[in-house]
C-alpha cells in the first residue's frame, strides 16, 4: 500500500515551521518559507513528541493514592505511580479539590504555571488553568515573571507604566535605530539567540539582518557583558564582572556631570530628584567619589576606557540598553534605575534613536515596527481571591505560611498552601536554589499536574494528567507582539495514549464540580477558537486591515497582516519630550523619577530613593571566593526553549551533562581539557557538565545555561546539568522581590 505523505504548516515559540507527516505520524520538520534565519529547534520535535518520557495514562503518586503516612510526601521525586482510568482520576481529583476548597477556602490553592507550553492562542495552558481556578472560586496567584520581575516593580516607578507595554510598544525601533544612533550601549548585550523565541511565536527572525545594517552604518556597538556572545558578531566587547554594571554606570554619570556633559535643560524639565542623587554621585554623603577610578577596581573596566564611552554617548547619540539579565540579580532594580538616570543625565530620551531601552534581544520582537494588537485571548474570568506571591518566592511561602515579608511598600503574609495545580511550565527548571525548593515542594497535601512529559515537576505532583502537545490538537498561533503573522495550527497527529488537552481535562472536572457552565459556557474547543477568531477578525475589519475568516485562514496556513513597516514605529517619549506638563508620565510627579519619594518612603536600605551601588552577597569581589572562586551565569539555552524539548535533547551522545562555557586560563588552573566532565558546587547543592573551552567568557566566570531536566544522584549532585541545583534564592529586594539566579558562586572540579 502507498504511504500517504502530506505537509501541514504550524506555529511554535521559536517559529513557524512545517511539518511532515506520514501515515498518521510527524516524521520530520521543514523551516517556514518567509523566515530567512530559521532556528533549527524545530528539528527536535518528532523526537520529542515520541518519546518515551511522554505520560500516556492518568497516573497517580502510589503514597498518596494509598493513604500511606502523610500520604509518604517526603517520597515526591522516588515514588511509584499507579495508571488509573479518566473517570476515576477525574473523580479522585475533583474530590480532593473540594475538599481542599471546603476545609481550608480557595486562599490554600495556588495556581502554577508559566504559560510557555503552546504558542497556541486557545490552548494557552496559563490561561486554561486560571479560567477552571477562578470557576471554583479563584486561587493564590504570582506577580511578574522569572525573565523580568524586577523589572516589572521598578519600572512603573519611575516611568511611569507597565513594563511589558514599555518593551513591546514604546521603545525605539530597528529602522529608528539605523537612521539615527550613532551609539548602542549594551548592557548585557543583545543577544541574538533569545531574539528568535517569541511568547506567540516569532515567524520572520530577522535581528541578525539589522545588525548587519548596524554595522554597515558604522554605529559603535559596544557589548558590557561576562560574554562575548551576548552580543552580535562586530560588537566591541568589554568584560565586566558579573553584577557589577551598575557601578560602571555610575562611573560614567560621574564623568558626564564633572565634564559638564549632561543636558541639565532637560534634567530640569523632565525628571525629579536629580540634585538629591548627585550628592551621592560625588561623594558628598559618603565621601566616596564615584569616579572612573573607584568603579574600575569595582567592575574590572579600565577607569580609562570608562572616561573614553563617557565621552563618545554624550558626543553622539547614544541608546542605552539594558538586558533582561542584569535585573535577575541581587539588587537587580539598581542597573535599570540607573540606565535610565544616565540616558536622562544625556538628555535623549525622547529623541529618535536615543535615550533607554530594554529587553532588545532578550525576546522576539522587541525592535520591529509594528502596530501591536492584542485579541485572540481566551477569558480568564474573575479571581475572588487576591491573595498573590511574587512568582519566584514559592519555596519561602511553601516553608513559612502565616510568615511576614515585604514587597514593593506592603507588609504580605504568606498563605498557607494545601493544593498546587500546575499546568505548563515546569519550575523544576526555573525556580532558583532547587535542593531547598525540593524540600518546600513537599509540605503542600496534594499537586495535581497536567503534562506531556515525565518531567521532574510530574514526577514529583501525586496527581498526573497525560496532556497533549500542540502537535495533538488544533489552534490558532499569533505572536502577542512584535510579529505580523497569524497561524492555523492544525492537529497534526493523533494524541498519543489516553492525552487530552488541557481544555478538556478542565471540563471533565468541572462536569464534578459543578462548575461546567462556569467554565465552558456550553462550548467545545472548537467553538471557542471560532468566536475568539471572530472577535480578532472584527478588530481588524474595523480598523481597516484585512484580515481572513477563520476558514480561509485554514485553507491558507498562515496570513500576514499588513501591520509593518516604518509609519508603524512607536516614538518613545517624544509627546512627554516635546512637552511634560501637557503629556505627563504616569509617576507621582509626572517626571521621570531620579529620585522616588514613594520609594524613599518604604524605607528599604537596599533599595533607597535613588540608584546606588550596593555589594551582592556573592560576587567576585567577595570574601566567599576564598572557597567559591567563580562566578556562574545561567542563560537561556540556545538548543530548545526553556526546558522544553529537553527529553529529544537529553537522548543525543555527549550533549548531557549540559556544555558549561569556561575560559581557557581557568580551565589551565583546573588541570581541565575540552569535554571533560566536572563538577560545579557551592553549599547549595552541586551539578555536572561538559566542560567548552571558549575565550569569549571572562575569566573567573562559568556560563551553564538553564533547562536540563532536574535529576539527582544518591550522591546529591545534579547529573544532567541544571545550574539551578546551584543558584541563589533570595529576593532582589524588598522592592521587588525578583528572582536572584545570577548572584552565585561556585567552586570546579574535574571529575576523574
Amino acid at each position: 500500500m502507498k504511504s500517504k505523505r502530506y505537509k501541514k504548516i504550524t506555529s511554535s515559540h521559536w517559529g513557524a515551521f512545517e511539518a511532515i507527516i506520514e501515515n498518521g505520524t510527524l516524521i520530520s520538520t521543514n523551516p517556514f518559507q518567509d523566515d530567512l534565519n530559521p532556528n533549527n529547534i524545530s528539528k527536535l520535535i518528532p523526537k520529542a513528541v515520541y518519546h518515551k518520557s511522554r505520560i500516556k495514562k492518568p497516573s497517580i503518586r502510589k503514597g498518596w493514592l494509598n493513604k500511606i503516612q502523610d500520604r509518604s510526601k517526603n517520597l515526591r521525586g522516588n515514588d511509584e505511580f499507579q495508571e488509573v482510568p479518566w473517570d476515576e482520576a477525574i473523580d479522585i481529583a475533583a474530590n480532593e479539590i473540594r475538599r481542599v476548597k471546603e476545609k481550608f477556602g480557595n486562599g490554600s490553592i495556588y495556581g502554577g504555571s508559566y504559560g510557555w507550553s503552546s504558542a497556541g492562542k486557545f490552548h494557552h495552558a496559563q490561561t486554561q488553568l486560571q479560567r477552571f481556578l477562578n470557576s471554583i472560586g479563584g486561587y493564590v496567584g504570582a506577580f511578574g515573571s522569572y525573565s523580568t520581575a524586577a523589572a516589572q516593580v521598578i519600572i512603573p516607578h519611575i516611568l511611569g507604566m507597565n513594563f511589558l507595554h514599555l518593551m513591546f510598544n514604546f521603545q525605539n525601533t530597528w529602522p529608528t535605530i539605523e537612521e539615527n544612533t550613532k551609539n548602542i550601549l549594551m548592557f548585557g548585550g543583545i543577544n541574538p539567540n533569545n531574539s528568535k523565541v517569541s511568547m506567540g511565536g516569532s515567524t520572520r527572525h530577522e535581528n541578525d539582518d539589522w545588525f548587519r545594517k548596524f554595522r554597515e552604518k558604522k554605529i559603535n556597538l559596544i557589548n558590557i557583558s561576562p560574554q562575548k556572545i551576548d552580543a552580535p558578531m562586530g560588537s566591541n566587547w568589554l568584560p565586566i564582572i558579573p553584577g557589577t554594571d551598575t557601578a560602571f554606570m555610575l562611573a560614567l554619570a560621574y564623568e558626564l556631570e564633572t565634564e559638564g556633559l549632561i543636558d541639565r535643560d532637560f534634567l530640569n524639565s523632565h525628571t525629579v530628584g536629580y540634585e538629591k542623587f548627585k550628592k551621592y554621585l560625588l561623594g558628598e554623603e559618603d565621601n566616596l567619589p564615584k569616579n572612573a577610578e573607584w568603579a574600575e577596581k569595582i567592575c574590572g573596566i579600565s577607569k580609562n576606557e570608562i572616561k573614553s564611552i563617557a565621552k563618545k554617548i554624550a558626543e553622539e547619540r547614544t541608546l542605552i540598553t539594558v538586558a533582561w539579565s542584569l535585573q535577575r540579580a541581587q539588587n537587580g532594580e539598581q542597573p535599570y534605575w540607573m540606565a535610565t538616570v544616565l540616558a536622562a543625565m544625556l538628555g535623549q530620551i525622547g529623541l529618535p534613536g536615543g535615550g533607554i531601552g530594554f529587553g532588545y534581544g532578550a525576546i522576539g520582537g522587541v525592535g520591529n515596527a509594528i502596530k501591536n494588537f492584542g485579541g485572540l485571548s481566551f477569558p480568564k474570568g474573575k479571581n475572588n481571591i487576591n491573595d498573590f506571591i511574587p512568582v519566584a518566592r514559592i519555596a519561602e511561602m511553601l516553608n513559612s505560611p502565616g510568615s511576614q515579608y515585604e514587597f514593593n511598600g506592603e507588609k504580605r503574609v504568606y498563605p498557607d498552601i494545601k493544593l498546587i495545580y500546575w499546568c505548563g511550565g515546569n519550575p523544576f527548571h526555573h525556580h532558583q536554589d532547587l535542593n531547598t525548593f525540593n524540600k518546600a515542594w513537599q509540605k503542600p497535601d496534594t499537586i495535581i499536574v497536567n503534562e506531556p512529559w515525565w518531567t521532574a515537576t510530574a514526577k514529583r505532583a501525586d496527581i498526573v494528567f497525560p496532556a497533549t502537545t500542540s502537535y495533538e490538537r488544533e489552534d490558532v498561533g499569533k505572536a502577542n507582539g512584535g510579529d505580523n503573522y497569524i497561524f492555523h495550527m492544525p492537529k497534526l497527529i493523533e494524541p498519543l495514549g489516553e492525552s487530552k488537552n488541557d481544555y478538556n481535562i478542565f471540563s471533565m472536572l468541572s462536569e464534578k464540580l459543578g462548575n461546567y457552565e462556569q467554565f465552558t459556557e456550553s462550548k467545545g474547543d472548537k467553538e471557542w477558537i471560532q468566536e475568539l477568531y471572530n472577535d480578532f477578525q472584527e478588530f481588524f475589519t474595523k480598523s481597516g486591515i484585512d484580515c481572513p475568516s477563520l476558514e480561509e485562514l485554514k485553507n491558507k496556513s498562515w496570513f500576514k497582516l499588513d501591520v509593518v513597516g516604518k509609519k508603524f514605529a512607536s516614538k518613545p517619549f517624544q509627546d512627554f519630550r516635546d512637552n511634560p506638563n501637557k503629556n505627563p508620565l504616569e509617576t507621582p510627579s509626572g517626571k521621570i523619577e531620579i529620585f522616588s519619594e514613594k520609594i524613599y518612603s518604604f524605607g528599604y536600605s537596599e533599595c533607597p530613593g535613588h540608584p546606588i551601588w550596593i555589594e551582592p552577597d556573592e560576587w567576585l569581589g567577595s570574601k566567599l571566593t576564598k572557597n567559591f572562586p567563580y562566578h556562574l551565569v545561567s542563560p537561556q539555552p540556545n538548543d530548545k526553549l526553556h526546558s522544553q524539548l529537553e527529553c529529544a535533547i537529553a537522548d543525543i551522545p555527549n550533549e548531557r551533562p549540559t556544555p558549561a562555557m569556561i575560559n581557557p586560563k581557568d580551565a589551565k588552573i583546573l588541570n581541565i581539557k575540552n569535554g571533560e566532565i566536572i563538577k560545579i558546587f557551592n553549599n547549595r547543592g552541586a551539578c555536572l557538565a561538559r566542560s567548552i573551552l571558549s575565550l569569549d567568557i571572562k575569566q573567573g566566570v562559568i556560563s551553564l545555561p538553564t533547562g536540563a531536566w532536574f535529576e539527582v544522584d544518591g550522591k546529591g549532585v545534579e547529573k544532567q546539568g541544571n545550574p539551578n541545583a546551584l543558584t541563589f534564592d533570595k529576593g532582589t529586594s524588598r522592592l521587588g522581590q525578583g528572582p536572584s539566579a545570577h548572584t552565585t558562586l561556585v567552586n570546579v572540579e574535574k571529575i576523574n
